[in-house]
């Protein structure tokens, strides 16, 4: 068996990781997977060439080079036990109930900030769904889901950017910062919440390391709300609530592309 490492730069959250995995979950040579997201690091454990395996990492745009390759007597593990998907489990519920409560509450604010980053919470709902329904099947239906959850994805990016440009053009009432503030602040505890949970498991498993810093992520973007429900205050203007808008259905349109890019390979 041999143990290959690669540099994959642009991997810096669970949706990269999950590209990867249903990317090279039909290639027999492949054992096993660790992934270390902090460092952008990917070590394969395999037998023959890691050329097939880097060229279709290749297709998946992350800007991957290949650092090294030797004979590994290594025992390959694998990486799912009942624990870590009881408290991806909760993770999940988590982020879908704060992605219709802080949809709920966007949208009778009028509030752009809130709504977009409720959607950020559905994608990140979307990810650990991936994760943990795909777990077993086949291909197709790994690459079903996919294709389901980048196409709902980009249709609610679009929506969103197509309200923000209206809303930038056209008079609009502006958003009840209070409103902002408080649903995110409860976001943000959630999050925290969240991140604490998965500290707590101390697990040096490559899934739940990205977890938490995706997990991490939500929580500036949460912060982000929350300062932008000042700016509305302070300066009397609607237009903070619309750029963190903007900046969220960007980030959620970014891994709609990643996703339905990968289920089409």
């Amino acid at each position: 068996m041999k143990k290959t490492i690669f540099n994959v730069t642009k991997m810096d959250c669970p949706s990269e990781e999950q590209l990867i995995r249903m990317k090279l979950q039909n290639f027999d040579p492949v054992k096993s997977l660790e992934f270390d997201i902090p460092n952008r690091e990917l070590t394969i454990y395999h037998s023959g060439d890691p050329e097939p395996i880097f060229s279709a990492l290749g297709t998946l745009n992350l800007n991957t080079t290949l650092i090294s390759t030797e004979e590994s007597n290594a025992t390959v593990q694998t990486d799912t036990n009942h624990s870590q998907r009881k408290l991806l489990w909760i993770v999940l519920i988590i982020n879908f109930l704060f992605f219709g409560l802080e949809m709920l509450f966007g949208v009778f604010s009028n509030s752009m900030g809130l709504v977009a980053d409720s959607l950020d919470m559905l994608a990140d709902s979307i990810v650990y769904a991936l994760a943990l329904f795909a777990v077993g099947g086949t291909i197709a239906r790994k690459n079903n889901i996919a294709r389901f959850a980048g196409y709902f994805q980009v249709v609610l990016a679009v929506i969103g950017f197509v309200e923000v440009i209206r809303r930038f053009i056209g008079a609009e009432n502006m958003p009840d910062f209070q409103t902002m503030i408080i649903v995110s602040v409860l976001a943000l505890v959630a999050n925290v919440l969240c991140l604490y949970l998965l500290q707590k498991s101390k697990s040096k498993e490559s899934h739940m390391q990205a977890s938490m810093i995706f997990t991490s992520n939500d929580v500036i973007i949460n912060t982000g709300v929350i300062v932008a429900g000042l700016l509305v205050n302070w300066l009397n203007s609607s237009y903070p609530d619309l750029i963190i808008g903007a900046i969220v259905f960007i980030i959620v349109a970014r891994g709609a592309y990643r996703i339905l890019k990968l289920a089409k390979d």
